[in-house]
């Protein structure tokens, strides 16, 4: 069951940060002056939903640009993998964020055993029998 109250884990922040970056890869391959608007609002809401402070305008901008740069740069990336594999940019977009959701899994799965290692030790951290 999972604490909508927790603080998130950085990798929950990674890996929502990654997401945002190939929606936004998808918005700006699909052309759709909808689709990006929809994008960049995303982009805002993720990035005041993850700060604890309320930041800057300067700080808004460099933040909402840098996500916007990564969107680029992987609409680009999948652009030119596409080209060379022959598949289409949106099969290379779905696999972007099926390894960006697999490596948090994954960290959860980490974190998961690294748990159970802590409950069997000891106060002194020694190896409960």
């Amino acid at each position: 069951m999972t604490d909508e109250h927790r603080t998130p884990r950085p990798e929950d922040d990674a890996a929502r940060l990654g997401l945002v970056v190939v929606g936004e890869a998808a918005a700006l391959h699909s052309g759709d002056e909808a689709a990006l608007d929809a994008s960049e609002q995303n982009i805002r809401d993720t990035i005041d939903e993850m700060v604890d402070e309320p930041l800057t305008p300067r700080q808004e901008q460099v933040i909402e640009r840098l996500a916007s740069a990564g969107g680029t740069l992987t609409a680009g990336l999948s652009g030119a993998l596409a080209a060379q594999t022959g598949r289409s940019v949106d099969d290379i977009l779905e696999g972007a964020a099926r390894s960006v959701v697999w490596q948090q899994r994954l960290a959860d799965q980490r974190e998961d055993a690294g748990g159970q290692q802590r409950e069997r030790r000891d106060e002194n951290g020694r190896d409960e029998d």
